[in-house]
């Protein structure tokens, strides 16, 4: 078992990384200074592909547009990922050079970056020496190709190796080796849930980052950098989660949750904000997985209590965890219309039948009222004109924190 020194929750710090491609018949490799940079303004700070993207931009690997941006969500052609191969490998020849059908040999700009990735061995054609350079290639081809060109082999079981992926039987038998050998070299990059391969998906140009650095990080060519996205070995078998860890939750379905102080438990549902990790970079719990429990309140404060955590993969743990209590109150008084106290707000149905009873107004919809709350719950009020309410901002006041261990399966 692991100590809790051992332990994070929340995002990995990052640090940074970059892709090279401009704008000609579609996208031409640039490597004039004026669009050599490692930042830019479409890819902010916290955004999860900014350190592989500033790396790679600052080495020259990739780069950006004429404007300064990088387009980091837009689809990779095979070309493009061609021209990205070129910059980031210097691989020796491993077969001669063909003639593609669909690739002009005179003035096309990828004419001889798709060449010099064939003849290293990290890209082919299709039968009848087709290339498709202008289709859009696949996350999975990404890794395939990456793994031919570097020579990978997949170890041990192709099957259980896939296997850790919530989706890895979604992985198309040609691709299965490449796949599985990527994943062993820890290339793979999976946002925003990493236990999501998503094989059959187009690759953006932020993935497409993402697998290169670490393809160079595996050769040895770069240093290896932190990110929770980065797919490696599942925790054994019997791992404990320590009380005392705090694992961050959000709601989206509204930004006040508005609760009577005798309000009945209200079943309510959140989000895994974050990927719990180990200090290894392990994802114990993946960012996106619910969290199951309840609303409560008491005469002291109102409370988030949780009693299941269910992982993507549908697998389901029982947890005893629980925010702080929040004793923070908004007073409620007579007023026009209820039509800005409810805006983006959820209420307890003690806090709906409140406020319908201290501003008059019966017409507060139902979809303003939390599901599984108790209509008609008893509600007592001291002052006929005013009415306090425990009020909830879900995206800072829940922070669950473990009561007792949590273990893994």
């Amino acid at each position: 078992m692991l100590n809790s020194s051992t332990w994070k929750s929340g995002a990995t710090v990052l640090v940074a990384l970059g892709l090279v491609t401009g704008t000609v018949a579609p996208i031409v490799m640039i490597s004039t200074p004026a669009y050599s940079q490692s930042s830019f303004p479409d890819v902010p700070p916290n955004y999860w592909a900014t350190p592989f993207i500033s790396e790679l931009a600052a080495r020259g690997v990739i780069a950006g547009f004429e404007d300064g941006t990088f387009r980091p969500e837009q689809p990779v052609t095979r070309a493009q990922f061609a021209a990205m191969i070129n910059k980031a490998f210097n691989q020796p020849r491993v077969r001669e050079p063909i003639s593609f059908v669909d690739v002009p040999t005179n003035n096309y700009w990828a004419a001889a970056p798709i060449q010099k990735a064939y003849t290293m061995g990290f890209m082919a054609g299709y039968p009848g020496n087709v290339f498709r350079p202008d289709e859009n290639i696949p996350r999975s081809q990404v890794l395939v190709s990456l793994t031919s060109g570097l020579n990978y082999a997949p170890t041990g079981s192709v099957d259980s190796t896939l296997g850790l992926f919530a989706d890895g039987n979604t992985v198309l038998q040609y691709a299965r080796n490449g796949v599985a050998a990527a994943t062993q070299r820890r290339m793979v990059v999976n946002f925003p849930d990493i236990r999501l391969i998503r094989p059959n998906q187009v690759a953006t140009r932020a993935e497409v980052a993402a697998f290169l650095f670490q393809s160079l990080v595996s050769t040895g060519q770069v240093a290896a950098i932190q990110s929770p996205y980065i797919f490696g070995d599942l925790p054994p078998v019997g791992i404990k989660i320590p009380a005392g860890t705090s694992i961050p939750v959000r709601y989206e379905g509204a930004d006040k949750i508005l609760l009577a102080k005798n309000e009945p438990p209200i079943p309510f549902r959140m989000k895994v904000a974050q990927n719990v990790v180990t200090s290894q970079g392990q994802v114990l719990i993946p960012a996106g997985s619910d969290v199951v429990g309840q609303l409560k309140t008491t005469p002291s404060g109102a409370q988030f209590t949780a009693g299941e955590i269910v992982l993507p993969d549908g697998k389901r743990l029982p947890v005893n965890a629980a925010s702080s209590l929040i004793t923070k109150t908004e007073t409620i008084t007579k007023s026009p219309s209820t039509t800005k106290i409810v805006a983006s707000t959820l209420l307890g149905a003690g806090a709906a039948a409140g406020i319908s009873a201290v501003t008059g107004d019966r017409t507060i919809k139902a979809y303003e009222v939390l599901p599984g709350a108790v209509v008609g719950a008893g509600l007592t009020l001291l002052f006929p004109d005013r009415i306090d309410l425990y009020a909830i901002n879900p995206s800072t006041d829940l922070l669950l924190t473990l009561n007792s261990d949590l273990s893994l399966p």
